[in-house]
């Protein structure tokens, strides 16, 4: 069978792929409300840092993952590494579930980031593989819109069953549907797409020309330091993900502190993800039409936007929370895909997928440095503060974009 790079061309796998990224994310929108209560009102936890851990295992592990991500494809192909991830995450929700003490939770965050860090790194590069250069930030748009719309909705259903039915173990029945369909999904259905990338590969290459495959160290300090456009696309990935982190730890205990209810924090928890998700549909092309700068500066600026609207004393907590969740998600909407893309159009298909990781793996580093952020502020200043730190550091990454990185959308 000829194969054809193009979104129209590979509609169906792209489709599967989409809905096997939704059970992805589905997974870790099982934490976001309900697991730091978990440790708080269960396991009787007083210290942030210690509530926070399993954030960080999750953002540590994860992020590792991802840097050998690209490693394990081009080894393996991308199809048995998607399915080594949901392999991995098959214990996570009965972890969760039924686990006796809070080691069992961050053990589970541990496997959760390994899964993540496989499964949807290969959902990603898949869909990167099928299109080609010119549909990117739209298949990274509708890819990360599947993914984060189920982080919100997963959480906001969560919340519900916690405030209906207890903490634990109904909350975690989703993800056991999650993982089951997800690894027969990828098992039966998904084809491996690596003959694309050298498809792709090959039309780039002019003839005479030896294709550079670079080791792991090469592409980690091109992708790192070297690279203006790769060092401003990487940290404004680490800081965007950094928000997240201190989000994930810091909301539930914020306002549950000021006195919104369980539902009302499911809500808050959801609309953050949802609308990052959603937002992307659109942000996706208009990175393809307008460029990944400007989506990536004001992306930033409004989550700035989004952290001074968060405990602003003219609204009610719930109201101000929601405010603050939309804008983090709109602005978070904005930059997602566009980061994406801006890697994809830098690196040279022959490394891309290990660019990728390494991109992912300070991006995901994030999930680890916003919740020691969270907890060493909070435990010192309070939560409010934590939030405050991170639209600073959100306003200084956006800065570094402005002035460092060059368009690389090709015309």
């Amino acid at each position: 069978m000829q194969i054809q790079l193009g979104l129209k061309e590979n509609w169906q796998q792209f489709t599967l792929l989409v809905l096997v990224n939704m059970m992805v994310g589905g997974m870790v929108g099982l934490e976001r409300t309900v697991v730091p209560l978990v440790g708080t009102e269960e396991f009787r936890i007083g210290a942030d840092m210690l509530v926070f851990s399993f954030i960080i295992a999750f953002g540590v592990v994860k992020a590792f993952t991802n840097l050998i991500s690209g490693v394990l494809a081009d080894k393996y192909t991308r199809k048995r590494v998607l399915v080594m991830g949901w392999l991995f995450g098959l214990p996570v929700p009965f972890m969760l579930a039924w686990g006796p003490s809070w080691a069992w939770i961050i053990g589970a965050n541990v496997l959760l980031g390994i899964s993540q860090g496989l499964a949807w790194s290969m959902t990603v590069n898949m869909k990167i593989d099928l299109v080609g250069p010119k549909k990117r930030g739209l298949a990274m748009g509708l890819n990360e819109a599947a993914g984060y719309g189920a982080v919100g909705l997963t959480a906001l259903l969560t919340g519900y069953l916690a405030a209906a039915y207890g903490l634990r173990p109904q909350p975690f029945y989703i993800g056991i549907a999650y993982t089951i369909i997800g690894l027969l999904l990828s098992i039966f259905v998904i084809r491996d797409t690596r003959a694309y990338a050298a498809l792709e590969s090959a039309s780039v290459v002019t003839p005479g020309e030896q294709q550079h495959r670079p080791d792991l160290l090469w592409v980690f300090k091109e992708t790192s330091l070297k690279n203006r456009n790769l060092f401003a696309v990487s940290q404004a990935g680490l800081i965007n993900n950094l928000n997240d982190g201190m989000s994930w730890g810091v909301f539930p205990l914020l306002f549950i502190s000021m006195g919104v209810g369980l539902e009302g924090v499911g809500w808050i928890k959801a609309i953050y993800p949802v609308v990052w998700g959603a937002g992307q549909i659109i942000t996706g092309p208009l990175a393809d039409r307008f460029g990944r700068k400007p989506l990536i500066v004001w992306g930033m600026f409004v989550q700035v936007l989004g952290h001074v609207v968060i405990g602003f004393e003219w609204f009610s907590p719930f109201i101000s929370g929601m405010v603050g969740s939309v804008l983090l998600g709109a602005g978070t909407a904005m930059v997602y895909p566009a980061l994406l893309a801006a890697v994809s159009d830098a690196a040279h298909p022959s490394w891309r997928a290990s660019s990728l990781g390494v991109y992912r793996f300070w991006r995901d580093m994030g999930y680890a440095a916003g919740a020691l952020m969270a907890g060493v502020v909070a435990s010192a200043l309070g939560l409010l503060w934590a939030v405050h730190i991170a639209g600073l550091l959100t306003l200084l990454s956006g800065i570094i974009v402005w002035l460092k990185m060059k368009e690389t959308r090709k015309s």
